[in-house]
């Protein structure tokens, strides 16, 4: 049995609709405007998205348009990486919550897992604020 990595989920309210905040972040074209990770430079290329990586170019998949507000997405790294990225829009009474998993990769240590987690919120954040201001 393979061994299960450490992960943390992190989360934001955001006080809009929760199908309304799906609609918006289920887009592809939509994702560059609060995930910094994934570049300006994001372009559809058959069955997969190419954003500009520090690397090179980072393979991205993501989830079908769906009723449950499920936004996996896996993204494949120049060097052959390949990571799963489960994020979710649920309701939240009148509002929603967007809740993403980070797993923690082999080798990464506790500060730079920590990074990545300001960096997560920072971009759930940056979610929050676009929709909350309307878009």
């Amino acid at each position: 049995m393979a061994e299960s990595l450490p992960a943390r989920t992190l989360s934001v309210t955001i006080r809009r609709d929760w199908r309304e905040v799906y609609d918006f972040a289920c887009q592809p074209l939509n994702f560059p405007r609060w995930a910094s990770g994934l570049a300006e430079s994001l372009r559809e290329a058959g069955d997969h998205w190419v954003a500009a990586a520090p690397e090179g170019e980072a393979r991205v998949w993501f989830s079908p348009h769906n009723d449950q507000g499920v936004l996996d997405h896996r993204v494949e790294l120049p060097g052959g990486l390949l990571l799963y990225i489960p994020l979710r829009v649920i309701a939240n009474g009148d509002g929603a919550e967007v809740m993403l998993t980070l797993f923690r990769q082999p080798g990464v240590d506790d500060e730079a897992f920590a990074r990545d987690a300001q960096w997560v919120l920072k971009d759930l954040q940056a979610l929050k604020l676009l929709l909350e201001k309307g878009r």
